[in-house]
């Protein structure tokens, strides 16, 4: 039987208080060999499926669940290799163990993804995924990565619905895998590393995560700037940083991050490019402390014939190699790295600064007073003047954009958005209003609807899906 609704509310207050004590330092099984490690590399899979009207009776099903009973359709052929890609690694990682390796992944998981793995009743997978989060031999080699339930593109979601996204997602995996394993999730990934770079927005994003007991934050490259407004140095990219954001109001929020390098993601990870580059690095100095350089990048996980099928042997290789040789390039997961800064006696208030892409532009603009209505005139002045200056924020793919052409999803998707805020708000904080199925269903098509997918894969079937989610959610809305 399908479950009608996953766990994505009514334990906030808990999951806040658990995420926001002082939790325990990721162990490290290489402490004693931190002082010889000249550089290092971080590399994380993003694995994602979306909701779908699209069941048998056009019920909310997984798009991989649709794979598998649309076969004939487009790339569905490769459902049972996607499906084998999502549970691989818990066969991955203690083979490499057990040949002496000490392999490191972090994964990024969508709430979308799991859940659909529950509606599927696909033991297999959530029980190798089980193994990965709980099993004590496991945590010193896979980190778990937070992010939006519902896939949600950050700078077009609507401010209110970040700690909707970020809430969601730690119920779906605190129900699959208990609070222990979501007690040690302290890096967040954004869905298509699309970063804010709307003042306010990115302010209330940073606020959002740190309410949330995120730590740190994983962005693209070419999304950030200096501080100056020039493009961050070499050395920079290897290094953990400290983002800096102030609304328009003048307050300033800042978050750790780690910088993703541009280029061809899944090729890049695939081919274990990382390792080969990171081999090519050496130590840095930080107030005259010496730390690792690290090279870090993201790619999907099933999606491609080289994450298919040439990612298992790279993977493999490059992890026999450092076993093989003088361990002066290791794999360290993103957690592990920032405590080792912390470790050497590196404060954040140390490392490097940067800011969201014109950021620098746009504060030169508004001048030294800044308000709402300033922030708002500069921006429309400079879209006026500077042909490449834009508000969307910046993603992996920037020839893409997830504003422009899209009104036919933005504008329902945030009066949804309004409509269901004006009707839950009002009960308050402390309300039991969460645990109530009108509320939960209806959160849960609100999440649903704010799926990048419905906006990649361009007008037509996708955005048709988009507008059936509304209508039901405004539905429900009208129910409640």
């Amino acid at each position: 039987m399908q479950q009608t609704s996953p766990s994505i509310c009514g334990r906030e207050s808990e999951f806040q208080t658990l995420m926001l004590k002082k939790r325990k330092q990721h162990r490290s099984n290489r402490e004693n060999e931190n002082q010889n490690i000249k550089s290092c590399f971080a590399c994380a899979l993003h694995m994602h499926q979306p909701t779908i009207p699209a069941g048998a009776n056009k019920e909310l099903i997984s798009h991989l669940q649709y794979m598998f009973e649309h076969s004939n359709e487009g790339d569905n052929h490769n459902a049972s290799s996607f499906a084998h890609c999502y549970r691989r690694l818990a066969d991955l990682i203690p083979e490499l163990i057990n040949e002496g390796c000490q392999p490191k992944i972090m994964l990024d998981y969508s709430g979308n993804l799991l859940w659909g793995f529950e509606q599927m009743q696909r033991n297999d997978i959530i029980g190798a995924l089980q193994y990965l989060a709980l099993d004590k031999a496991m945590q010193d080699h896979v980190e778990w990565l937070g992010t939006f339930w519902g896939h949600a593109v950050a700078p077009s979601t609507p401010i209110p619905d970040f700690q909707l996204q970020i809430s969601a997602w730690q119920h779906q995996f605190a129900s699959m895998f208990g609070t222990e394993a979501l007690e040690r999730v302290h890096g967040f990934s954004l869905p298509e590393m699309h970063l804010p770079n709307h003042p306010d927005t990115l302010f209330e994003l940073i606020k959002s995560l740190k309410n949330a007991g995120y730590s740190w934050l994983l962005v693209q490259e070419d999304s950030i700037e200096q501080c100056n407004g020039h493009t961050i140095s070499y050395e920079q990219k290897y290094l953990p940083n400290q983002l800096i954001s102030q609304n328009s109001q003048g307050d300033q929020i800042e978050i750790t991050v780690l910088i993703k390098t541009q280029g061809s993601d899944t090729k890049l990870v695939g081919q274990m490019q990382p390792y080969y580059e990171a081999i090519g690095l050496d130590q840095q100095t930080i107030e005259n402390i010496t730390i690792p350089s690290m090279v870090t990048q993201i790619a999907d996980g099933e999606n491609g014939g080289v994450m298919m099928n040439e990612f298992p042997d790279a993977f493999r290789q490059a992890h026999q190699r450092i076993k093989d040789s003088s361990n002066k390039t290791v794999a360290m997961n993103g957690t592990e790295y920032i405590e080792l800064i912390a470790s050497k006696g590196i404060s954040t208030k140390s490392l490097p600064k940067v800011q969201a892409i014109h950021q620098h532009a746009l504060w030169n603009e508004v001048g030294p007073q800044p308000s709402r209505d300033v922030v708002e005139r500069a921006i429309k002045s400079l879209r006026d003047d500077a042909e490449n200056f834009s508000m969307h924020g910046a993603s992996w793919t920037n020839n893409i954009s997830w504003v422009e052409g899209y009104e036919n999803i933005l504008d329902p998707m945030n009066q949804l958005s309004r409509d269901f805020h004006k009707k839950f708000d009002s009960q308050g904080p402390n309300s039991s209003i969460t645990t109530s199925t009108e509320y939960q269903q209806a959160l849960l098509h609100l999440l649903v609807l704010e799926t990048s997918c419905f906006r990649y894969w361009g007008q037509g079937q996708w955005t048709d899906y988009a507008s059936e989610i509304q209508r039901r959610g405004n539905e429900l809305l009208k129910q409640a």
